[in-house]
């Protein structure tokens, strides 16, 4: 398996959803106490398998709700899945949602250790890499501050270049090939491409099927928690919009 950076083997991944409205946090623990509360399992993934292979640039696609993002996380080790089992062969920067594992509380450049070694980073690689990251980040003397008083726009910034200024193996993408203003978002895609061309392996989740015929070699079309189809970019883009428009006609 040396030249295979990602396998996915029969997971399944279910969450245990309330069927209660509940308003509040007390009323919540009484109806707990009082075992009146009910759910149902919701399989957001159904025994899906696939490898990826070193340098390929895969899309997944789907509607909302078909496991795409539920798939990346899994793959990101942000969660563990029901069943089934997950290899990574690599060190993998998730551009899930930027700045979503700050801690408020600390400055900036101290989330870039923080989440430097969350993600098997050295401090002494950190050290090397810091003046790199805040340059490309373009807080500037902001990266002192707290977290808890950036924009949303700042913190993405901050993410962003963490995790692509620390030379990862596998790129995992979701839905944020332009982060931050309009000058940011042009010098971010450009970043992206870049890192495609130097044989990374990527992973992108987008519902622009342009960007995913553009960015990528080879789709995962995932519906309902299961894998509809997988294969070449163009022809698995093809049935999907084919699928899309059979669905508006009947509508």
């Amino acid at each position: 398996m040396t030249n295979v950076d990602v396998k996915v083997e029969n997971v399944t991944m279910q969450f245990r959803l309330s069927n209660e409205k509940v308003d509040n946090l007390k009323e919540y623990f009484v109806r707990v106490l009082k075992k009146e509360m009910r759910y149902s399992n919701f399989c957001a993934l159904d025994s899906v398998s696939f490898e990826i292979k070193r340098g390929e640039r895969i899309g997944i696609i789907g509607h909302n709700g078909a496991g795409k993002s539920t798939l990346l996380k899994i793959i990101s080790g942000v969660m563990k899945p029901t069943q089934g089992k997950v290899q990574v062969n690599g060190a993998v920067a998730p551009l899930l949602e930027l700045g979503a594992g700050f801690d408020p509380d600390f400055s900036g450049a101290e989330n870039i250790y923080l989440n430097g070694a969350i993600l098997g980073k050295s401090k002494e690689y950190l050290d090397n890499k810091f003046d790199e990251i805040v340059e490309f980040s373009e807080l500037g003397h902001f990266i002192h501050s707290p977290v808890k008083n950036y924009s949303s726009g700042m913190r993405a910034k901050l993410g962003f270049s963490i995790a692509t200024q620390i030379d990862p193996d596998i790129l995992i993408v979701d839905e944020i090939l332009g982060v931050g203003d309009e000058q940011f978002k042009i010098k971010s895609s450009e970043k992206m491409k870049e890192m495609m061309e130097s044989g990374k392996t990527v992973i992108i989740v987008s519902h622009s099927i342009n960007n995913i015929r553009t960015l990528t070699d080879i789709v995962i079309w995932l519906e309902k928690g299961t894998i509809r189809g997988i294969g070449d970019t163009q022809s698995i883009c093809d049935c999907y919009m084919n699928e899309m428009r059979k669905v508006k006609e009947k509508s």
